[in-house]
């Protein structure tokens, strides 16, 4: 049996957009403040140490959302959809775990559980009608997901302002929910002390395995992506594409609920707050996702250091760099992770004329050992 071949192309597209990124990033701390942007730089690389154990926690502790709402977008992107509705999957799915965290006092040691599926499932709901729009009525998925990125915006803005036992009219936010529906620390809390990790993290690596088995080990998974291949195609070998394709978006929207509902239950004074904003958290899972190449695996590891580099940012201070330079710099590496599949193609492109190149010599070469032969 054949072992399959791995793909460098594709981790080197992503380090070439990420040393790009980081340069740009470099050059706007010069601008900025020539004197101090060397040591401010290597404080973005290595600031997330300053703290040791704590540090490496807020780093993961930051990465779990962003892992999440990139698995979300990378699966359905695997599946040939482009899932830019993960935002309001995700503030949906985090509503509904927010009020099952508020609302049901009586769940006891499962009240977390609860609140995590909840979220989970409004997501899968909100993921579901462009599915559907797509597979019936051949909807486009973007255009019919940003429509309900803003009506779950406004949606729970709505709710949350109108249904008093949940809202907080001082602070313009929703209530913060009961101790019970808080996600475990599940021992991270001694691994990684004084810091806010949660068993939120593990929760995302999880999510990262089972992805990776559905997509690459399950027929399933195998069904999925070739409808995204070729709809036309997989009809015509007996898949379902219908179903294929509300299912993908399903999928996609309950990993985005799942993200709304660590970020919500996860302990550490985060609410919903009353603005007409669309939660980002979703679109940097995008970015993620292009970073990580739509791969699970890829995308635990881009999601672990975009939050590393957000991390180490908050230190900038310490050079007299205002704290907007640090999303302007993280903003831009984002940026050029967009090109990380531009990156590869141009790199397959270049390593298929080299390996062309180089059979043509050989069998030039070959050729002149032959007639050489036969002169002999």
């Amino acid at each position: 049996m054949r072992k399959r071949k791995f793909d460098y192309t594709g981790v080197l597209s992503s380090v070439f957009a990420i040393v790009i990124g980081l340069l740009m990033g470099f050059l706007i701390l010069l601008l900025c403040n020539a004197g101090q942007a060397l040591p401010g730089f290597v404080t973005i690389l290595t600031g997330a140490f300053t703290h040791g154990a704590k540090g490496v926690g807020q780093v993961f502790y930051y990465s779990t959302t962003i892992i999440l709402t990139g698995l979300s977008v990378g699966f359905a992107f695997k599946t040939g959809l482009f899932n830019i509705g993960a935002s309001g999957q995700f503030i949906v799915g985090g509503f509904g775990a927010v009020y099952i965290g508020i609302m049901c006092e009586n769940l006891g040691s499962v009240h977390w559980v609860v609140a995590l599926l909840a979220g989970v499932c409004l997501g899968a709901i909100w993921g579901l009608v462009p599915g559907l729009l797509k597979a019936f009525f051949n909807v486009n998925e973007v255009i019919a997901a940003i429509m309900m990125n803003y009506i779950g915006m406004y949606g729970v803005n709505w709710f949350v302002k109108s249904y008093k036992p949940i809202f907080n009219n001082i602070r313009n936010e929703s209530k913060p929910v009961l101790t019970t529906a808080n996600i475990p620390k599940m021992g991270l809390d001694k691994l990684f002390p004084e810091s806010s990790i949660n068993g939120g993290f593990i929760i995302a690596l999880l999510t990262v395995i089972v992805v990776y088995i559905v997509l690459d080990k399950t027929a399933f998974g195998y069904e999925l992506k070739a409808v995204g291949y070729n709809r036309n195609a997989s009809r015509y070998a007996g898949i379902n594409e219908k179903r294929s394709i509300i299912l993908s978006m399903v999928i996609a929207g309950a990993i985005a609920g799942l993200a709304g509902a660590c970020l919500y239950l996860a302990g550490t004074g985060k609410h919903i707050e009353i603005v007409d904003v669309i939660a980002d958290e979703g679109f940097t899972g995008i970015s993620v996702a292009l970073l990580g190449l739509c791969h699970p695996i890829g995308i635990l590891f881009s999601g672990i250091f975009i939050a590393y580099l957000t991390a180490g940012g908050f230190y900038l201070q310490l050079y007299e760099f205002s704290t907007e330079i640090i999303d302007i710099i993280v903003a831009i590496i984002i940026y050029f992770s967009a090109f990380a599949l531009i990156v590869k193609m141009l790199i397959q492109k270049f390593g298929k004329k080299h390996t062309e190149m180089k059979a043509d010599k050989g069998v030039s070469q070959s050729g002149s050992g032959k007639k050489g032969g036969v002169e002999v």
